[in-house]
């Protein structure tokens, strides 16, 4: 089975004088064209990228209550001028995240669907693709958009202080 059409072709920006629409990979949950692109393991939180995208809405019911979806799913949806983390054309998450992490622009860059119409790709080209499979996204009512290094030494230690256990 196929997944849902993410190609260029088929999200065309009316905003951008008919260039293609930009994704985001770390994208809400609830917005209509939103994909899940991957899952979460357990112990090092790396994604495991699916064969090919499913449509959120088919999937976004099976996460339990009290659980932000993108703590769990790799999810993508449209890059939006409304972000707060853009800066004119720009995404200032990705740039933060390959400045703050120096060390993981090494290995291989994982097979992604999203690639051809990704913000971070299109901004940042394999340096973002490197880091995408460590990182988590979330958000919070003091913070509308807090975004964890998730490698696999540090992943336990940065959630437990931000989700301390109860």
């Amino acid at each position: 089975m196929s997944g849902p059409d993410i190609s260029p072709a088929a999200h065309p920006d009316p905003d951008a004088g008919g260039m293609r629409q930009a994704w985001c990979p770390g994208g809400a949950a609830y917005a209509p064209e939103s994909v899940v692109l991957g899952v979460r393991r357990g112990l090092d939180g790396q994604v495991v990228y699916l064969a090919d995208p499913v449509p959120a809405a088919a999937v976004l019911d099976q996460v339990p209550p009290g659980i932000e979806p993108r703590r769990v799913l790799r999810l993508a949806s449209h890059c939006v001028a409304v972000c707060v983390n853009r800066r004119g054309g720009e995404c200032t998450l990705v740039e933060r995240i390959v400045a703050g992490d120096p060390a993981g622009g090494a290995g291989p860059v994982p097979r992604c669907h999203l690639r051809a119409v990704c913000k971070w790709w299109l901004q940042s080209g394999v340096a973002a693709c490197r880091r995408c499979p460590g990182l988590a996204a979330r958000d919070r009512a003091d913070d509308a958009a807090v975004t964890v290094r998730a490698g696999p030494a540090a992943v336990r230690r940065q959630l437990g202080a931000l989700f301390p256990r109860t």
